[in-house]
């Protein structure tokens, strides 16, 4: 049984998920899972209309050295933290695992220019292509809590002539 999660709270009602071991040993999770959490990301940032979201933080303990510290201090990754611990238990491994993984998505989504054909945006909002979501579900999270590029894209079919082929499974 792995060793339990626990949530220390500040006085003006912060988060910190005191998770005792490090994100690369974080279990995979399903493309459900992941279409699931988006989904109540975008809902909890539709709604919230610019109030100030629920602050979570992340601290890993590392076998090897201080504790790892994540902060949520971007005000949406905040927000989408928030839904997402509305469908995920952030007190379990596969709940920490869901949401650092949509996060780490976003955060790869953002920086590089090889994920773009991967997904779109549009007037509503963005979607992604099943495809990705399996892969970011699958692939190992890195000590940091990222994805590392070379094992994701491993797990992604190949694209030929800006063709993308359908995930067979998704």
């Amino acid at each position: 049984m792995p060793a339990a999660i626990r949530t220390a709270y500040g006085a003006g009602g912060e988060m910190l998920h005191l998770i005792p071991f490090p994100p690369d040993q974080l279990p995979p999770v399903t493309k459900r899972d992941l279409e699931q959490a988006w989904e109540a990301a975008r809902a909890t940032a539709l709604c919230h209309h610019g109030a100030p979201p629920n602050i979570h933080g992340f601290r890993f303990s590392l076998a090897d050295g201080p504790p790892l510290d994540l902060l949520l201090t971007d005000p949406d990754a905040a927000c989408w933290t928030s839904g997402i611990s509305t469908i995920a238990d952030l007190a379990t491994a596969h709940g920490i695992s869901v949401c650092l993984r949509l996060l780490a998505l976003f955060s790869l989504m953002s920086h590089a220019a090889w994920t773009r054909p991967w997904f779109t945006l549009k007037r509503d909002g963005l979607e992604f292509n099943s495809a990705l979501l399996q892969a970011a579900a699958l692939a190992p999270l890195t000590p940091t809590g990222g994805f590392a590029e070379t094992a994701l894209r491993a797990l992604l079919p190949d694209q030929h002539h800006g063709v993308t082929q359908e995930y067979p499974y998704g």
